[in-house]
């Protein structure tokens, strides 16, 4: 049902609005993230049926994700073409979307990155030091994983699956998920790991804890802070930058690249989006899949 509008949404697009082929696919997108978010929350919902609080509703769970207020109102804009192709098809005598204003900067979330800033960070680290190789490996796999800093803190050799290409996450309320990770996020982990790690007088406690301090201690939450502050100055990089943007910054690019909201919801961690609970537990090949398709720094591996 979804689908066959989506399809001719797209031909009105191109024939009535003569809309650039980069802003149709744009366009596309955007009525594919309503549908899914649907699937979560209504599956028998078609499209003549969306009211203007699902719709709020889908905009918060954006937000929840970690979608800036301006992607936010750019999806929204995406939307009302989608309703205006409806009404113009007189599938519907009432726009949803007509008295639905895009999110405000109300609640801050943190600032997100580029794709190119966050690799003009990743070119500032050197990597001839051992803090810098360690560093490297950090930010690597908190925008790979889309991690919290707390479960890179406690991550544990033993729960680094590189054969299989996932990590075992420890998460809020101490619920355990696998979380795909990057080819370039396991290749600077191995290099920390193997010539790095291998060399630090490791304390007792933390024989098994990944990212140590040069003392052999488990990483604190500030010292991450305050190499991810030093390495965005660095870069020349005016936002305020914490652990948690890599995160909100790995969900916003998969996001705008195309990826399936069920899959950025199980890799994120979070909770169902529904008061009865509905949760899709997607396939690891799937999740995998998801990363390479949609990830910037998985694409070319």
């Amino acid at each position: 049902m979804w689908q066959s509008y989506i399809n001719s949404f797209k031909n009105y697009l191109k024939l009535e609005r003569s809309l650039a082929e980069n802003s149709v696919e744009a366009y596309l997108h955007d009525a594919e993230k309503l549908y899914q978010f649907i699937l979560l929350t209504d599956p028998a919902l078609t499209p003549m049926q969306v009211s203007e609080k699902q719709l709020m509703n889908f905009l918060k769970y954006l937000g929840e994700l970690g979608l800036t207020a301006n992607s936010q109102a750019r999806i929204l804009s995406g939307l009302k073409s989608f309703f205006k192709y409806l009404l113009f098809e007189d599938l519907i005598q009432h726009d949803p979307t007509q008295l639905l204003e895009a999110p405000k900067l109300g609640r801050k979330l943190p600032d997100t990155l580029s794709f190119p800033e966050i690799e003009s960070i990743l070119d500032v680290i050197d990597l001839s030091t051992p803090g810098g190789t360690r560093d490297r490996a950090i930010i690597e796999v908190l925008y790979s994983s889309g991690l919290r800093v707390s479960e890179l803190l406690n991550l544990r050799l033993t729960n680094c699956f590189f054969t299989e290409g996932f990590l075992r996450v420890l998460g809020k309320g101490d619920k355990v998920r696998l979380v795909p990770i990057g080819h370039d996020a396991m290749h600077y982990t191995r290099i920390y790991v193997d010539h790095i790690r291998s060399q630090l007088p490791v304390q007792k406690g933390d024989e098994d804890t990944i990212f140590l301090n040069l003392r052999g201690k488990q990483l604190s939450r500030i010292s991450v802070f305050t190499t991810i502050k030093k390495l965005a100055d660095n870069a020349g990089i005016q936002k305020t930058i914490s652990p948690h943007t890599f995160r909100h910054s790995f969900a916003t690019h998969l996001i705008e690249g195309g990826a399936d909201l069920r899959a950025i919801q199980q890799m994120l961690g979070h909770e169902s989006i529904t008061t009865t609970e509905i949760y899709t537990h997607l396939d690891r090949d799937y999740l995998q899949q998801t990363l390479r398709d949609f990830h910037p720094r998985s694409k070319r591996s």
